[in-house]
Formats: C-alpha cells, structure tokens, sequence
C-alpha cells in the first residue's frame, strides 16, 4: 500500500468494516475486460458468500475466471474545501482477493444463505430446499485482505 498512514493492519477492524457493510462490490475479469457487479453478502469470518440469478453475465465469468477482488466500504463522505482540488473524503474500506467457487450440497448452500441473512436481519429463516435451486451461491475465501482508511 502506498500510504502506510491510511493503512488499516487491525484484522478485527477490517471485520467490523465488512459486517457493517450493506453492499459489497465484486469485481471480475471478462477475458481483457473489467466487469464490476454490486451484491449482498454474508461473512462469517472465514468466507465471504454472494447469490445472485442462477444464470448471467456474473456466472458465466466466474465459470471462467473464477478470481475476484471485492471492496467494501463504511461511513463514506465527501469533505469540502474552500478549493475544488482541496476537497477530501472520509472512509474506511477493505479489499479482499480471493478465487469463488460454487456452493453445491443443500445443506452448505443452506448455510451460505443463512450467512448471507444474517448480515441484514438477527432472524432465522428455514428455507425449503427448490428456494435455493433458483440461485447461485458463491463462497469466496480471501486470500488477501487490505485495509485503508481516511480522516478517522
């Protein structure tokens, strides 16, 4: 990282920034093509779940290229100045690496989906089995992990 000053080394803070987070955005690469999508998620500290369509764009990439960066962020704001180029911003955010792979056994994909609720509500759902043959669900492990952080 180029400015250590803004880096974030605490891993139990990084943590703290992705559960807060309500979107997280996946980036992937299409051949020679950046190709960045918006998802919910879940975390529970060891892998990062997604869903989305069972069928797309995004399924058809990862089927490729199954690698991934994905950023969250927390408590972003723009702090003005009195200049246009003095202008600043306040935030704190994390980028993981990592490769996806496809959730496959009912009773993981029922756990990645209970994951990927629990990041938005504290209740429990039981979800019959053909709700979850209508989605993907992805698991990504990070294999790397950065935190930056401004004006904290």
């Amino acid at each position: 990282m180029r400015r250590h000053d803004k880096e974030i080394t605490d891993k139990a803070l990084m943590e703290s920034i992705i559960r807060s987070s309500k979107v997280c955005r996946v980036a992937l690469c299409d051949g020679d093509r950046p190709y960045v999508v918006p998802m919910c998620f879940g975390y529970d500290g060891r892998h990062i779940y997604l869903h989305g369509a069972a069928e797309g764009r995004k399924i058809d990439i990862l089927r490729r290229n199954p690698h991934v960066c994905i950023e969250f962020e927390q408590d972003s704001d723009v702090l003005p100045a009195d200049k246009p180029c003095s202008f600043s911003m306040r935030f704190r955010s994390v980028i993981c690496t990592g490769k996806a792979s496809f959730v496959a056994d009912v009773e993981s994909r029922h756990q990645a989906l209970q994951t990927i609720l629990g990041q938005y509500t504290r209740e429990t759902f039981i979800l019959p089995d053909n709700s979850l043959e209508k989605i993907a669900l992805i698991r990504v492990e990070p294999e790397e992990m950065t935190g930056k952080q401004s004006r904290w």
